[in-house]
């Protein structure tokens, strides 16, 4: 059975994202807290699956989010006209000149190396985005008038506050009202939590908009803390071994919310920072399908690389509207992402479809 996909010459964008998108700040091979320089990059969960489906994979992307209108927010807009992905929903907020009421959030991350894990400090408290609230996006007119066939959000930028959490609830609310596909990132951040309730209030709010999702993407951590489904006998490190009872949770997350049409995670396995087995699972009308295992994954920079599949997973639906090739795409798309830097994707569709069918990496001349 296939997903219920609008076609797309009944809307104007293919998919759409709802989230927060930061500077990113990153200082190469050395440490952030030794550096010199950075090198600027744009990234944020929701609006990297956007950016992965223009420019990898051609589809026609937007994003709804808020930046203060300052050089900051125009160099971060700047980074998203690159990606060719739609600036028509971009809230701007005046600048208070020091940032004392809004501002725009900062993103400073190490990759890691071997025994050296990546590091992520973000600075993004009181935020443009963060000040989201429902009322601040014309959803009829958006999903109603020009027409989506795919919306994007997750549990970062439902973490950000009260009203993003309102605001996401409001949003997908609206996206199933006219048919648009609703597909939600767990993406369980213990960080940004910890001070408005912990684990508790991430399970409340993510239960509840879980209520309105029709592909639920998360890893093993974000099912438990996130929707309050446990793994039995589970650790860090999902194996083969640990892969039945983890379907099982599956299983039981979807008997639960009957809603969930698509569930899908990503498999990683931590060997070094540089170093992990890397494959994917999807659960669609009754069954499991797995993608091809990428074993011992050289990995550049692996943040992204869940985004990536998530964008390479709605991809495969969209074009294809088949789970088997959707978790594939999405774990070739995810596998090459790691390989650059940045948050977001370089790789071409050629790229993913070469990988998929067991390409290797001679040099291409």
């Amino acid at each position: 059975m296939s997903l219920p996909i609008k076609p797309a010459s009944a809307c104007t964008f293919d998919q759409l994202s709802l989230g927060e998108i930061m500077l990113r700040l990153d200082p190469g091979e050395g440490r952030i807290r030794t550096t010199r320089q950075f090198r600027a990059w744009e990234g944020g969960g929701e609006y990297n699956v956007a950016r992965g489906l223009r420019k990898c994979f051609g589809l026609r992307t937007a994003v709804c989010t808020a930046f203060v209108d300052n050089e900051v927010g125009r160099l971060i807009e700047d980074f998203i006209l690159q990606g060719g992905v739609c600036t028509d929903f971009i809230k701007w907020r005046a600048d208070d000149g020091i940032g004392r009421t809004v501002r725009n959030g900062l993103n400073f991350t190490e990759r890691g190396f071997g025994v050296r894990g990546a590091v992520g400090v973000s600075d993004r408290g009181n935020t443009a985005a963060a000040q989201l609230k429902p009322g601040d996006f014309d959803w009829q007119h958006l999903f109603g008038k020009l027409g989506v066939r795919w919306f994007h959000t997750g549990g970062i930028f439902a973490a950000l506050s009260e009203t993003t959490a309102a605001l996401t609830i409001e949003a997908v609310k609206a996206a199933k009202q006219h048919g648009t596909i609703v597909s939600y990132d767990l993406n369980y951040r213990p960080s940004l939590w910890k001070t408005i309730g912990g684990q508790a209030k991430a399970r409340e709010v993510n239960r509840e908009i879980a209520k309105y999702v029709d592909v639920m993407i998360g890893n093993e951590e974000d099912f438990t803390a996130s929707l309050g489904f446990e793994v039995e006998g589970q650790d860090e490190n999902i194996s083969h071994i640990e892969l039945d009872a983890f379907k099982a949770m599956i299983k039981r997350a979807v008997a639960e919310f009957p809603n969930f049409q698509v569930a899908a995670t990503t498999l990683r396995k931590v060997i070094t920072a540089t170093k992990n087995d890397w494959s994917a699972i999807c659960y669609h009308d009754g069954q499991f399908h797995e993608s091809r295992p990428y074993a011992e994954l050289e990995i550049l920079d692996r943040v992204g690389g869940g985004d990536s599949f998530a964008s390479g997973l709605a991809y495969g639906f969209l074009a294809h509207n088949d789970a088997a090739k959707a978790v594939n795409y999405g774990a070739a798309h995810g596998a090459l992402a790691m390989t650059t830097p940045g948050d977001t994707s370089m790789a071409t569709l050629k790229e993913v479809e070469k990988l998929m069918g067991g390409g290797s990496a001679r040099v291409v001349r």
